[in-house]
């Protein structure tokens, strides 16, 4: 089968897989031979791939997931990549920690993104405990295991309906909504720095289970909004309309709570979750500097932050 432009993701999974396993080349030459400079070259040229990987995203996460915030990422990633692998192979060997963590954010979440047990797993408990968690506030909402008009899904809880006054709002339970992203994003960055086993393990304790829970949240809360309308005002439609251009009526309550709220927010909860992890893995610090140096080119001193 012609791979094509017009399907990024199958273009980017296999590249995925490339792009991990040569970090993970790059970190093994570093941490088990003498060969740092061999190590830093080939790190930067994984990183080159990655900027070509992310170009490949964009149009995907404009087009079809409609998400401005991710976006406006994925398309901030590419001369990020490209910038990163030239610091890593002329200057800056400190992010051979990042070039690491990248490898092992693969090995979390690949198997999700292409074994098909594994995504199923992860929708449903996350679509179970949301409805779970949405009926102890007192909604109900109803659980589909059967196709609907977004997925062919069928055999385990995948998504969420409301019925009101004749009208359904179905919140479709995609891997993107099980928190594997975010979760596998931090725990990559935790297993790489060069800090006790014991001290990473804490790390995972703690934050592992809050993202995971937090997320439980946000799908309650943007199956509550969109089922209930929480936003369906003329002021909310119209942003909704010239913002996302949805193809979908009364849909702005979804945009609002989803592609606005939610993801707005979880950007502030990754920002407290590295406050938190500073004070357990003060070797986190040099993972953030690298990232701030990265974003402004100026360097910065974050030993306050962990006292």
């Amino acid at each position: 089968m012609a791979l094509s432009l017009s399907d990024p993701l199958a273009l980017t999974d296999p590249l995925a897989w490339v792009v991990v396993a040569a970090f993970a080349a790059s970190a093994a030459v570093h941490l088990w031979t003498s060969r740092e400079r061999a190590a830093r070259t080939l790190a930067a040229v994984t990183w080159g791939v990655f900027a070509v990987f992310w170009a490949l995203l964009v149009p995907h996460f404009w087009f079809v997931q409609k998400s401005v915030i991710e976006t406006v990422l994925v398309a901030a990633a590419v001369p990020g990549c490209a910038y990163v692998g030239y610091l890593v192979y002329a200057k800056r060997p400190s992010l051979m920690v990042f070039s690491r963590a990248v490898a092992v954010m693969g090995v979390i979440y690949l198997p999700a993104l292409t074994i098909e047990s594994v995504k199923r797993a992860l929708i449903t408990a996350t679509t179970t405990q949301s409805a779970w968690l949405q009926r102890a506030l007192g909604y109900r909402p109803e659980v589909l295991t059967g196709p609907t008009v977004e997925s062919a899904h069928v055999g385990f809880p995948h998504a969420l309906l409301y019925v009101q006054d004749g009208h359904r709002y179905l919140l479709e339970v995609l891997l993107a909504c099980t928190g594997i992203g975010s979760i596998s994003l931090v725990a990559g960055v935790i297993v790489a720095l060069d800090a006790s086993v014991r001290r990473r393990a804490i790390g995972l304790a703690v934050v592992v289970p809050i993202i995971y829970a937090l997320n439980v949240v946000r799908v309650a809360f943007i199956a509550i909004a969109n089922g209930h309308q929480w936003f369906d005002g003329p002021l909310a439609t119209r942003f909704v309309e010239l913002v996302f251009s949805p193809s979908q009526q009364n849909i702005a309550s979804y945009y609002i709570a989803d592609r606005v709220i939610a993801q707005s927010l979880s950007v502030v909860v990754l920002v407290a979750l590295t406050l938190l992890l500073l004070r357990v893995l003060p070797e986190l610090e040099t993972v953030v500097t690298d990232l701030l140096y990265v974003l402004t080119g100026r360097e910065y001193d974050l030993g306050h932050l962990r006292e």
